[in-house]
């Protein structure tokens, strides 16, 4: 829906400012998704990090793949948002890989969740450690956009969440099947793990 995409650009160029570059990506029996590029040189770090979110994901719900009829307005949103530190590696590659990722509850009925993974089956940019990411908690970076205002175009729909996502090494991904999302994010936090840094060693696992 038009209208639900127009408020998601909007809720994230009021939380990320406005985009460098975007690019879309169109698959075969799916609607078109575009990645958005938002670069943060503002942030009180020192170092620049730049923000990748989906656009296009949430234009439909994602309906549970046990329901035999999916309902094709109620049901849970969601966008995909991948922050990492800008010039240490050539990132930008990451734009289809992520449009892959925001198109599979449209090509394979799956539910993007808080908690899951979800594996892209080759690097996520050239020299990437990662091949797969763990999808954390909304609301940080990007509230949450309430679309049940009354009368208006999302009158009757879940909110659309704006999920981060946190790049896995394969190692930690087959840690995070065993011992769970939290197990993985306490490693990371004990360990203080930047997982922004593009090129980063995988958390320790012993």
């Amino acid at each position: 829906m038009a209208e639900v995409l127009a408020l998601v650009e909007a809720r994230l160029r009021a939380a990320l400012g406005e985009p460098d570059a975007r690019a879309s990506v169109t698959f075969l029996g799916t609607d078109r998704i575009e990645v958005l590029r938002f670069t943060d040189t503002e942030n009180g770090e020192g170092h620049p990090v730049v923000r990748y979110a989906t656009l296009g994901m949430s234009a439909q719900p994602m309906a549970d793949p046990t329901s035999v009829v999916a309902d094709p307005v109620k049901g849970p949103r969601a966008e995909l948002v991948l922050t990492v530190r800008a010039g240490a590696a050539d990132t930008d590659k990451v734009l289809r890989p992520l449009a892959v990722l925001a198109a599979s509850p449209q090509v394979e009925g799956v539910v993007v969740a808080p908690g899951a993974s979800l594996d892209v089956g080759e690097p996520l940019w050239p020299g990437a450690p990662f091949t797969s990411v763990l999808v954390a908690e909304p609301g940080g970076l990007v509230p949450d956009l309430e679309l049940d205002e009354p009368g208006g175009p999302g009158e009757g729909m879940e909110p659309v969440r704006f999920l981060p996502l946190l790049p896995m090494t394969p190692n930690e991904a087959a840690w995070k099947r065993v011992h769970g999302a939290q197990a993985l994010e306490e490693r990371w936090l004990a360990a203080g793990t930047d997982l922004r840094d593009p090129l980063r060693a995988g958390v320790p696992l012993e």
